[in-house]
């Protein structure tokens, strides 16, 4: 079946829901699915919560982006208006009983068929039950991710986890790629042993929904998981996402674009791009070691800081550092991440190792530094080190920081193995021929097409 035929039907496009869960990571790659959707003639009811629904219009430097086909919606996520709405351990306890009522409304009045729900609102498979909607749920995390969530219960069956998130074996744990049982995402997720038990208990209660589901997109193609697409043989794999210019993306904060100018002065091959992501927060003594090796690599660089990266430097040694560096260094507090990767200037990618970054990076054929963070990053670093070997991770000391001079020496290992750069364009052309006519990705999208048009 080609394109043209699936637009050409003449068949009225269903009503679509799309429901991410109210964090950055996930928003943006609902958003970018939605736009392709919309591209086939879809009506998309984008669902936020109202306090990121407020952020994301507030961020919108060109409020002409929201594109035809793409209404946005939102409603309460169940905490007071004091509360701290970016504590996602705090959120994820009452957003069902904040949020099922309010879609039940709403896919009611407007009859919709449809709902793509971020896996991590997987309670809302729920919704099958109460009001006879049709759901395909959409992982904000890699295929590998997806099967290991699957395999919890038998990991704490095995006695490598137990019911409470704390572990009690020290395995490398599979399926590929091997990450040690301290690094199971609702695990390092967990910042208190009470947060552990609720993300534990949250993943146990919403596997046994996954039946429900009519599909599972990916956002991940078929060549770069192989093994773990294996074990889900019903999955959707549809990526990489790819962002669209000049409309809207989702982001909570304003994107800076003079930081593309400043590129374009650069020589080709040479600014090591820093960012981590929206939920990473650094300490003092790791923000200074971090800024103090990107200026003793020697190499430019544009550093992502958005507000609340970290709360503990002061802003005159901030703004002193900032001109300090000025010519040589470019922060900004937001940027357009898929542009930016794809700039001829950009040497490498330092991250947190999101799975949106993550993938970014392969589709743009960026060598990779890792620094994860929390929950399925250290999974994801583990793909980029062990198994495409198209990065190097960075090596905190006992402390458990990253040093200046440890940022400085994987600097230059990094932008001088050839290696590593000739399997990241091979990874890059895979992931481009995936998602062009005829990929195995595009050939997905267009299977997720005709499943959404049954209604």
């Amino acid at each position: 079946m080609t394109e043209t035929a699936i637009m050409d039907a003449g068949a009225p496009q269903p009503h679509v829901m799309v429901l991410p869960f109210p964090a950055q990571g996930h928003v943006i790659p609902l958003m970018e699915l939605s736009h392709r959707l919309a591209d086939y003639g879809f009506k998309i009811d984008f669902v936020n919560t109202e306090f990121n629904h407020s952020r994301i219009l507030k961020s919108m430097q060109n409020k002409g982006a929201i594109p035809e086909g793409i209404h946005m919606l939102s409603i309460p996520d169940g905490m007071d208006p004091a509360d701290d709405h970016t504590d996602i351990g705090k959120l994820v306890g009452g957003l069902p009983a904040a949020m099922l009522s309010p879609l039940e409304e709403i896919i009611k009045t407007k009859k919709i068929k449809w709902v793509i729900a971020d896996v991590s609102m997987s309670w809302a498979l729920k919704l099958t039950n109460t009001v006879g909607v049709r759901i395909a749920l959409f992982l904000t995390y890699s295929a590998s991710v997806f099967a290991l969530r699957m395999k919890l219960p038998k990991l704490i069956e095995d006695g490598i986890i137990d019911e409470s998130g704390n572990v009690k074996m020290h395995k490398m744990i599979q399926p590929s790629p091997p990450i040690d049982s301290t690094e199971i995402p609702w695990v390092s997720l967990g910042s208190t042993a009470e947060r552990r038990r609720v993300n534990i208990r949250n993943v146990i209660n919403t596997n046994q929904l996954m039946g429900l589901a009519e599909a599972v997109i990916c956002n991940t193609f078929r060549e770069v998981e192989t093994e773990a697409l294996a074990l889900l043989p019903d999955a959707l794999p549809i990526g990489p996402l790819v962002a669209p210019v000049s409309k809207l993306t989702g982001n909570f904060w304003s994107e800076d674009q003079t930081c593309l100018t400043w590129l374009d002065k650069q020589a080709p091959g040479t600014v090591i791009y820093v960012a981590f992501g929206s939920s990473t927060v650094f300490d003092a003594t790791r923000f200074q070691e971090l800024a103090d090796g990107l200026v003793l690599s020697g190499r430019p660089f544009l550093w992502v800081v958005r507000p609340n990266f970290t709360k503990e430097i002061k802003e005159e040694w901030f703004n002193q550092f900032k001109q300090r560096v000025a010519g040589k260094g470019l922060v900004v507090t937001w940027a357009p991440q898929q542009r930016v990767l794809s700039h001829r200037a950009v040497a490498c990618f330092m991250t947190h190792c999101g799975w949106n970054s993550t993938m970014e990076g392969v589709l743009h054929g960026v060598p990779f530094l890792c620094c994860p963070y929390f929950s399925d990053q250290f999974c994801n670093q583990s793909y980029v080190c062990n198994v495409w070997k198209t990065g190097l991770k960075l090596c905190a000391n006992e402390q458990g920081v990253v040093t200046k001079e440890e940022i400085k020496d994987k600097v230059v290992q990094l932008l001088g193995a050839e290696d590593i750069k000739e399997r990241a364009i091979m990874w890059k052309n895979k992931a481009c021929a995936s998602i062009g006519e005829g990929g195995s990705s595009h050939q997905n999208l267009l299977k997720l097409v005709k499943l959404l048009q049954e209604g």
